[in-house]
């Protein structure tokens, strides 16, 4: 950081040392509020030497590694077992469905050799995806009806030459994610199993992550290659884009035809499976949480994704140093014993550097522990989202911790649900859509179709705002109002316009 970019603020407390802290407007230059947080908070390092490729530092990780918990124990209690498959794909894999291998291809990383001179005979592709990988041994699996319902999932890299901007966590070359890939015996099935990937994404996003999410049908230019359709569960972020937290794809029989996966039913006919397969990136949820709730000050993180959830800071004067630090090593293991992540800061800088540390990397709470609380058994809570303070008494502390937790993640659970209710704007003409797009919202319009005769109509929108047409919402039949503002043609559905990452 610059000098120029420090601004020195008031006092917050008589106990305290005057503040400095760094201002960034993730508003009016939200790029380099973004670029500063991931420096600041020591979230990223972009000076790997590879473009597109990027380190994820510790404070990213944990969070990281609880979001894979939380969402593995949600596939799981709905019927999904692990496993893990190889990285590399032999080419004769990938090029035997043949959209599949049409819509991947350029963006496919590709290993031809081994050691100094080693050619393979058949190239291998680092893992775009993994349908390719799974499903020749799905065929060999997968033999009768008993052996189905088959829900399988696996967390892992991903690597895609994207030749677009790339942005930690938000657009890269290798991103992680969860990959389930399903197989079922009908079409029904399959698609109950859509739905409820939709439902597994739809209450992590918005509990956990405390981020709103639309649940929208791909037109079919835009849908997974090889897909019969996909749905994806969208938020919309405070600078008006789109970010894609999770897809799911109904394959239908598609995938089954290209690598042989059949069962035998109970008829003793032999018939090709149903598939699906859902992909929540982990890592793009994790950029979409940094940007919804940071603000001017750095990140606010909800209660449960924190790394450290509680932060202790000693206060101390003359005469009860001591006496303070040991007040706060007890209370550190009493939140500690109580199942909570908290972290004494006993370091020698002085409480306002520790409080802007600790307050740019979004822990959501800190306690402040000086003489008063040691002399009237207190304890001050600090709330990093509103930015209040409560006093409360010693023997309350593990209850209170917890209840102002989770109104922490109420609160910007009800910031982003606002946002997201105000961003939706109506448009009738090809003008209202531009306007629409140039002032960061989202366009609801009357489209003429999602099958590909429409492509024309999105590509206007496209090529004039950069935006694209995201689709309609699953499970609502909302009805058109209107013509196509686009072609003039009369309305089949009502799509939603807006720029992505």
């Amino acid at each position: 950081m610059t000098q120029k970019s420090r601004k020195q603020t008031k006092k917050e407390t008589a106990d305290q040392d005057e503040v400095v802290t760094f201002h960034y407007d993730k508003v009016k230059d939200f790029s380099t509020w973004f670029t500063e947080i991931n420096k600041s908070a020591e979230l990223s390092d972009q000076r790997y030497g590879v473009k597109g490729l990027v380190v994820f530092r510790s404070w990213t990780t944990v969070t990281l590694k609880i979001m894979y918990r939380l969402l593995e124990e949600e596939l799981e209690r709905y019927g999904h077992l692990p496993f893990i498959f190889p990285a590399l794909v032999p080419e004769s894999n990938l090029v035997k469905e043949a959209q599949h291998v049409e819509g991947f291809s350029p963006e496919v990383f590709w290993c031809t050799r081994a050691g100094a001179d080693t050619i393979f005979e058949e190239p291998l592709a680092l893992r775009p995806t993994s349908e390719s990988a799974m499903y020749p041994l799905y065929s060999l699996w997968i033999r009768s009806w008993r052996d189905l319902p088959f829900k399988r999932y696996q967390s892992v890299a991903i690597w895609r030459y994207d030749t677009k901007m790339t942005r930690p966590f938000l657009r890269g070359r290798e991103f992680y994610w969860i990959e389930a890939h399903n197989v079922f015996a009908t079409v029904e099935e399959a698609e109950a199993q859509v739905l409820e990937d939709l439902e597994i994404t739809k209450t992590f996003v918005e509990g956990d992550l405390a981020m709103p999410v639309i649940v929208l049908k791909r037109p079919q230019w835009d849908k997974f290659p090889g897909a019969v359709y996909t749905v994806a569960a969208e938020s919309l972020l405070p600078n008006g884009r789109f970010i894609q937290n999770g897809t799911t794809h109904m394959l239908g029989e598609n995938f089954a035809r290209a690598y042989d996966v059949k069962y035998v039913d109970e008829n003793e006919q032999e018939q090709y499976a149903n598939q699906t397969c859902f992909g929540p990136g982990i890592s793009r949820m994790y950029g979409a949480m940094i940007i919804m709730h940071g603000d001017n000050d750095g990140l606010i993180l909800p209660f449960v994704l924190a790394p450290v959830q509680v932060v202790i800071i000693p206060i101390p004067k003359k005469g009860l140093k001591e006496v303070v630090i040991e007040r706060c090593r007890k209370l550190e293991a009493q939140l500690r014993k109580a199942g909570l992540r908290v972290h004494f800061d006993n370091t020698e800088r002085r409480p306002g550097d520790k409080y802007y540390h600790w307050e740019m990397r979004g822990v959501p709470l800190r306690l402040e522990i000086g003489n008063r609380e040691v002399q009237d058994n207190t304890v001050t809570i600090f709330r990093r989202d509103i930015r209040t303070r409560e006093t409360v008494p010693d023997k309350k502390l593990v209850k209170k911790v917890k209840e102002t937790g989770k109104f922490v993640t109420d609160e910007l659970r009800k910031r982003a649900q606002a946002h997201f209710d105000g961003a939706i704007q109506d448009a009738n003409s090809f003008e209202e859509i531009c306007e629409i797009m140039e002032s960061q919202k989202v366009a609801r319009i009357n489209f003429c179709t999602l099958e590909m005769e429409g492509l024309a109509c999105a590509e206007k929108i496209k090529d004039a705002t950069g935006a694209d047409i995201r689709g309609t919402k699953l499970g609502e039949q909302e009805k058109p109002w209107g013509l196509c503002p686009l072609c003039d043609k009369p309305g089949t559905v009502v799509a939603y316009v807006g720029k992505q990452y």
